[in-house]
């Protein structure tokens, strides 16, 4: 059983980590959910029913993530995500785009940091980490209509936080 875990459920577990950073905002915080979430999974690997096993182990992530934050009542409180694990520059980029790029990513990091948890983490679960709106429902517990809503929703606030910044520094 242990193989058999380790082969569907532990491929899963950086994605469950990037997924767990954008709700606790932080890596340390991020690191102990998805260390808790990894021991709910092995203790329940006998209930994951389909294949899916990166949706089944996203849902123990949040579930976790929801816990600890309903014994703290802290969740709006949290730092900034530290994203000194950021994805690595690409080597084909010569130094002046690289650096737009990093720009780019700082500023769609930052933009959806500002959105309501509801919509950054379906918008994290489908743009970030690719699951299909089928998984992002089974992971929030909610219908795919929702999903759908609440992407559309979340894509409109991120472009108008996008939009409010650019003005801003075309008039700096």
């Amino acid at each position: 059983m242990a193989r058999v875990f380790a082969e569907t459920v532990l491929p899963h577990v950086d994605a469950a980590f990037r997924y767990a950073r954008w709700l606790t905002r932080n890596d340390a915080d991020a690191e102990d959910v998805v260390q808790d979430a990894c021991v709910r999974a092995i203790r329940f690997f006998g209930s994951l029913r389909d294949d899916d096993a990166r949706a089944w182990l996203f849902a123990i992530v949040r579930n976790t993530w929801y816990t600890r934050v309903s014994r703290r009542d802290t969740a709006a409180t949290e730092a900034p995500p530290n994203h000194a694990r950021a994805e690595p520059a690409d080597g084909a980029l010569d130094p002046e785009a690289r650096l737009l790029q990093q720009h780019t990513v700082v500023r769609v990091r930052t933009a959806l940091e500002q959105l309501p948890l509801d919509f950054r983490e379906v918008m994290v679960l489908r743009e970030i980490e690719g699951l299909a709106y089928k998984e992002i429902a089974a992971v929030i517990g909610a219908p795919i209509g929702t999903v759908m809503s609440r992407l559309a929703r979340g894509r409109e606030r991120l472009l108008a936080v996008l939009k409010a910044e650019m003005s801003m520094e075309a008039l700096s």
